[in-house]
């Protein structure tokens, strides 16, 4: 496959032979292993804040939100660019 690394060529052959229960659930994982380490980047950073309020900041940066015209700025943009 051009274009990818062999460890990604040995990862999609991996996903193709899982199950469609066992790939919702790999992606499951994963989008919790974001949350977790934005989670822990976040109280690194902040060490001030309380968790419930790190994990408003970890919805609100992971959670697009529409007003009017425009998406407002994630919680802490410069670590997610």
């Amino acid at each position: 496959m051009d274009g990818f690394e062999p460890i990604e060529v040995q990862e999609i052959d991996f996903i193709a032979k899982l199950t469609q229960g066992q790939r919702i659930f790999r992606m499951l994982e994963k989008a919790e292993m974001v949350r977790t380490d934005l989670r822990n980047k976040l109280r690194e950073d902040f060490p001030e804040i309380s968790l419930p309020e790190i994990s408003l900041k970890v919805l609100r940066s992971l959670t697009p939100v529409r007003i009017g015209k425009t998406y407002t700025e994630p919680a802490y943009y410069g670590w997610l660019c």
